[in-house]
């Protein structure tokens, strides 16, 4: 059976998705913190109407995976790259290097030089993911989550 997978721009249809799919990890690895439940039950308020961005890959017309956008409060990057999860029955598919691949083209089209993210590193496969994408660690930038212990950042070619 062929696996047709599609990455689209979040709309109100994809709500419950793109709460659950973070969730889905969050909960797994560590707690929801005051900031997930702000951008996952507000995405147009705390992503979408402060300029950022959310897409949503599709894995035969089912929502698999998130990825968003936000502009950035640390000096130096334009946006940050938040709430990136995959379903675990989708994973080993590429959807998560779709994704990232998107978003990373989506940031350029709205005019970014730098990217910045947090991660944890219990989550070897987003680590490695985020590395195969061209991001690098940075150090001492003090994060607002705390399960964030890895900081990495993309730099852009104009």
């Amino acid at each position: 059976m062929t696996q047709e997978i599609t990455i689209l721009p979040y709309s109100d249809t994809y709500a419950t998705a793109f709460k659950t799919l973070n969730e889905e990890w969050i909960t797994k690895y560590f707690v929801m913190e005051e900031m997930d439940y702000k951008s996952l039950d507000h995405p147009k308020e705390y992503i979408l109407d402060k300029g950022g961005y959310i897409a949503v890959a599709l894995l035969n017309y089912e929502p698999v995976g998130v990825c968003a956008l936000v502009p950035c409060s640390y000096e130096g990057y334009d946006l940050e790259l938040v709430k990136m999860g995959v379903s675990p029955k989708a994973q080993g598919k590429g959807i998560g290097k779709l994704l990232g691949q998107h978003i990373i083209e989506k940031a350029k089209e709205m005019g970014a030089t730098a990217i910045f993210l947090e991660s944890n590193r219990v989550l070897a496969p987003a680590i490695s993911l985020y590395k195969k994408l061209g991001f690098q660690e940075v150090f001492g930038i003090k994060s607002p989550y705390a399960r964030s212990d890895i900081k990495m950042e993309l730099l852009l070619s104009k």
